[in-house]
Formats: C-alpha cells, structure tokens, sequence
C-alpha cells in the first residue's frame, strides 16, 4: 500500500492511505502495484500485468507444516506487515483484534493470551474497547512489547502476559518495537523514534525525521548495537542515533529519492536493517542494498538489487526480494549478484529469510517458496491458507513461520 504524507493546519503530519483521488486507479493494500512497479513485462506469457503463474519442479527437500494457530483477526487490508517474534523458545503474535498470544515454539500450543483494553470515551456506559494492536510485538529482556494504531505501546511480562506498563506515543505503531540496552524503542508511523525505559515505560527521549509526500504503507523495526539504534527512514536514508539520549551520528542515503515524480522517488527502507559483527546491511524499495561500517557510516559496497522487505542472511550471502518479483542472491562481501530467481514476478513478494540452506519467501496467495541458496533454484513450495502473507517469515531454531493477513500463523520444518 502506498500512503500519502498531508500536512495539518498545525504543521504536523497525517499519515493517510492514497486512494483514487491521487491516483486514477484502486490499490489493492499491497506494497507494490500490480503490474505497474513491476519493471520489465514479460512478453512469453502473454499477461503482463498479472502475477506470474508458478512453475513446475521436482522438490529437493521436503517441508513438514509442524502447526497451525490463528492469533485473532488479522490486519487484512490496513497493510501494517504484522508478523510474529520469537524469544526463549515462544512465539509471540499480536492481532488487530484478538490481542496478544504467546505459543510454544515446536508444538504451537498456546501458552497465554493477553487482551489489552481501555475506556470508551464515548460510551455512556463506560465499557472497556479492546485496543488495536499494529506494531510488533518485539520481545526481549523479559519483555513483549506491541503498539496499536491509536499510538499506544503496551508492555507485557514475556512470562506471564501480564500487563507491566503502557505508554503513548503522537502516531499509530506499525513497526515492532526494539527492546534491549535497558530500553524499549518505538518507531511511529511519523517518522519518529521514541525511547522508553524498558522497568517502568518512563520516556527517555525521541528523535523525529521528516517523511516524504509519498511513502510506502510500512516502517522499519530499529535495530541495535552497541550503544547505538540504526533507523531505516522512508527517505532512503539510514540513521544511527546514540542509543543514551537520541543523538544523530551519522545519516547515509542508502537510495536517492529521485525522479520526475514523488512515485519515482519512493526510497522507503521498510526492512529493519541487519547488523553482523561492525557491518550493517540495509535495503531500499528503489532497489538499492548497501553495506555499511556501522561505527563510522562509511559505505562499504552499494547493489543495484534490493527492495523495501526484510533482508536474509545467510554466511556468505544476502537474500533480497525485488519490487517487480526478482529474488537476487548477493555476495556479502561486494553485493555482487551471484545468481537471480525471476518466475515470481509480480507475486508481491514478502521480505526474505534463510531456513539452512534456503532461502525463502511468502507471495500474495499464501505460498511460501524455498530457493536454494547456492543457485537460486526452486526446491520447494508450501501453502499457509490462501491469504496474502505481507511479512517477511521468521526463522528460529530450524523452524520457519509466516502470518497471513488473517491472523493465522503457520509454521514449517525442513526434513
């Protein structure tokens, strides 16, 4: 979905989705619009703006769904990515509606629900409205933090599911909060990050970026290191921030924001970059993946292949997923393109992950594709229900889950 930035008598920013009165057409809720930033048509199978048809092959491996669980009605066509996260051998999801469940990482059995509700102003007998969950959850340090699209952030014990705190922030939450350095680190859908103390949800500080007039419907989580966030922004450019007080440090332009049009200058950095060792990896919807030494913010390398999603990681290489459908396999060490998988044009491919020696990817119609890693080719083919999977699937301990826009969770083991 793309989503328009309008500014408010007060100067400040409303975030909208962009409907037909920016454009001459309907979006369908998706990051990309079909047939259109799709690159290339392809002249051999006579549709070019439609979602290519999948290829035959003979499976290598074999894909065992393990479990299936649905964590509540899920975001649908709100275009927030919602996606599960996993820490100490649980599965944390959180729904639109339905809350927040923990399930156990190997069986998908639940072990708590949590429904965060408050009081309804409007209401003349005062009932408690479940709030609507968006963002996250994040989890770590004990904690499973979510975020709702009224700008709440609630703190639960990882535990238990008890409720430790709430907080608000002035924008709806659509990325998964970042917990860890004694703090808890929010990214609203204005282009701010605000920190929270991670015991008590005391504000600490927050750091505010000017968007585009233009963005993709999308944030990126932050991602930390030592004593630092690095923030992915919708203008394409990265940020480290000092993570005591908020400080900028440096800010690379990971793509340009430019052409004739704000649709050509979409940049957006909508995958939480990914820090190894001192290098971080970034990747931009104007196809664009750099590598950066996170200290100083020198680039290090610069790819012509990337897109908006989350990046995989394997050893030797990176996984990114192309607006138009390309999967690109990327050296690590100079975003050479060592091989390229396009038969899932137009399938609006999620962000990558790296199961062993896969790499893998949901599209638009609940399937999951596994690549090999060392050529690009197929070896095998899942479906999670038949609704669109927008999030990029989570690996943890050999196992692979994916969350359709339902709600439902899936997940799958290699045998």
């Amino acid at each position: 979905m793309i989503q328009a930035q309008k500014r408010s008598h007060g100067g400040a920013f409303v975030r909208v989705a962009a409907t037909a009165a920016l454009f001459a057409f309907a979006l369908s809720g998706c990051s990309t619009v079909k047939g259109w930033f799709g690159g290339s048509k392809k002249k051999d199978d006579g549709k070019p703006n439609e979602p290519t048809e999948l290829v035959d092959f003979t499976a290598s491996v074999k894909v065992d769904k393990i479990w299936s669980v649905n964590a509540g009605k899920g975001e649908d066509r709100i275009g927030v990515r919602q996606a599960p996260a996993v820490a100490d051998g649980r599965v944390y999801a959180a729904a639109i509606k339905g809350g927040v469940h923990a399930y156990d990482l190997q069986t998908g059995k639940e072990v708590w629900h949590f429904v965060p509700t408050r009081k309804d102003k409007k209401d003349r007998e005062k009932k408690d409205k479940e709030i609507r969950l968006s963002g996250g959850p994040g989890a770590g340090d004990g904690l499973v933090v979510v975020g709702g699209l009224d700008g709440e952030v609630i703190a639960l014990d990882a535990a238990t599911g008890a409720q430790k705190w709430t907080a608000s922030v002035p924008n709806e939450v659509i990325a998964a909060p970042t917990i860890g350095l004694g703090m808890v680190f929010v990214r609203s859908n204005d282009g701010r990050v605000t920190a929270f103390d991670a015991a008590s949800g005391e504000r600490r500080w927050f750091w505010n970026r000017d968007v585009p007039i233009l963005s993709l419907r999308g944030n990126s989580a932050p991602t930390l290191g030592p004593g630092y966030v690095f923030v992915g922004n919708d203008d394409g450019t990265l940020s480290a921030l000092a993570a005591s007080d908020g400080r900028s440090t440096w800010d690379v332009p990971v793509a340009q924001p430019d052409g004739r049009s704000e649709l050509d200058r979409m940049a957006d950095i909508d995958g939480a970059p990914v820090l190894e060792g001192t290098v971080l990896y970034a990747t931009s919807f104007k196809k664009q993946t750099m590598a950066i030494d996170a200290p100083s913010g020198r680039p290090m390398w610069a790819s012509e292949h990337g897109g908006a999603g989350r990046l995989g990681v394997a050893s030797d290489k990176l996984i990114v997923a192309d607006p138009a459908g390309t999967v690109f396999g990327l050296d690590k060490t100079s975003g050479a393109a060592l091989w390229s998988q396009p038969s899932l044009a137009r399938r609006d491919l999620t962000g990558a992950a790296v199961q062993g020696d896969y790499a893998l990817v949901g599209d638009f119609d609940g399937y999951v594709h596994w690549m090999k890693l060392s050529t690009g080719e197929f070896a095998a083919r899942a479906r999670a229900g038949r609704k669109p999977l927008k999030a990029a699937p989570v690996v943890v301990d050999g196992i692979a889950i994916v969350q359709n826009i339902k709600g439902e969770l899936t997940a799958f083991k290699l045998q």
